[in-house]
């Protein structure tokens, strides 16, 4: 049998060049995200050794104006997850559907817009993380995050996160925010009253009640859309909430 004489072409010259750019670019990939990864996971483990979590909880429930989560009222903790993590029950600190939403929406817009971070992860990024966007950052947050979820129940972890969010205006944590705006303590706080706070924390300079109180309005109502959407309420309870049509 005569030896082949099949001569390779130029689309198939181009087609292994290509296959091993591709290759050396998931290699690449792969070293970028480790890289990453490690600097994540040395900045997390820096930052827990700072401040093992048990120092964490007790200098929460140390600063004035802490109010446990049972004086709390169900309404004001319903609304917070709604509008800030709807899945905070299920998932285990990370929220993988968020994140990759998020992660569309910023290459959609072309800028960051979305950030996806869940509850436990902002209650990390807040305690013990800068606000800096950083890829290193954001792997120590998730780290922190997944670390919290096995030392902390839920509860634990969204009394935690309300008692140390900005409300605007000066004040840090739910108790401090209630007294400050409504001169009332958290458990007192109306139907109307808590979804306009659980709204405030997203953007306090934004919305802070002594600055732009028809803003905090408006957000109060993308709240109480979302305890709809999430069936906290239905829109009849809404409609008594703003006194008139809900829409």
């Amino acid at each position: 049998m005569a030896p082949s004489t099949h001569r390779t072409t130029t689309a198939e010259r181009v087609a292994r060049v290509v296959g091993h750019l591709l290759a050396l670019a998931a290699v690449l990939v792969v070293l970028a995200g480790a890289f990453f990864a490690a600097r994540g996971f040395n900045l997390y483990r820096d930052a827990l050794e700072a401040q093992p979590l048990s120092e964490l909880e007790q200098r929460i429930e140390s600063q004035a104006g802490f109010t446990p989560i049972d004086e709390l009222p169900d309404l004001y903790l319903q609304a917070v997850v709604a509008v800030e993590d709807h899945r905070f029950y299920a998932h285990p600190g990370f929220d993988i559907i968020a994140t990759g939403r998020a992660l569309v929406n910023d290459i959609k817009a072309g800028a960051v817009v979305e950030g996806g971070s869940t509850i436990t992860q902002q209650l990390a990024k807040n305690e013990y993380f800068t606000q800096e966007q950083t890829l290193e950052r954001k792997v120590a947050e998730v780290f922190m995050a997944l670390t919290m979820e096995r030392h902390f129940s839920k509860r634990q972890i969204l009394e935690m996160y309300v008692n140390s969010i900005y409300f605007g205006d000066g004040y840090e944590g739910i108790g401090n925010a209630s007294a400050g705006y409504f001169d009332k303590p958290p458990r007192a706080l109306d139907a109307s009253e808590c979804t306009l706070l659980a709204g405030i924390p997203n953007a306090p300079s934004a919305y802070a009640l002594s600055e732009n109180p028809d803003l905090a309005h408006q957000r109060q109502l993308q709240v109480l859309k979302k305890l709809v959407t999430y069936d906290y309420l239905e829109e009849t309870d809404v409609a008594r909430i703003l006194g008139g049509a809900f829409a």
